[in-house]
């Protein structure tokens, strides 16, 4: 099967570099899923696993908490807001996460739309968190 570049960078470090059979990229439409020669787009990302493929089998599966995927047909770069190994992922602080995120959305009832709206994206990406931390 054809391979592409896949390059995933977090504000920390370089993740992930290297040729892959396919990527499922949890984009803020749905699930996207990417092989070689893909059509060229940009597409914004939501909390969520991303799982590479090789060999017809899941290789790594890393959780992002949003940022955006920009896909070529030869590679696909993810600048992720936040990622980390879904094996390395905590139960306990994934359900913390969730608790603070559910918390500031119920604080900013009175706050603008935009604001309200970005509560409700953290508490999505946590709610993911949760099930990723679960499924590992």
């Amino acid at each position: 099967m054809a391979s592409f570049q896949l390059e995933l960078v977090s504000p920390e470090k370089l993740l992930l570099s290297r040729a892959v059979e396919m990527a499922v990229i949890p984009a803020a439409e749905g699930e996207l899923g990417v092989l070689a020669g893909h059509a060229p787009m940009i597409v914004a990302l939501r909390g969520g696993v991303i799982s590479v493929r090789e060999g017809g089998q899941v290789t790594d599966q890393l959780f992002v908490a949003g940022g955006f995927a920009e896909v070529a047909p030869d590679r696909v770069t993810i600048l992720a807001d936040e990622a980390t190994p879904v094996a390395t992922l905590s139960k306990s602080d994934a359900e913390r996460r969730l608790a603070e995120a559910e918390a500031a959305f119920a604080s900013a009832a009175n706050e603008t739309p935009e604001k309200r709206e970005a509560a409700m994206a953290r508490v999505l990406s946590a709610r993911a968190m949760v099930e990723a931390a679960l499924a590992a």
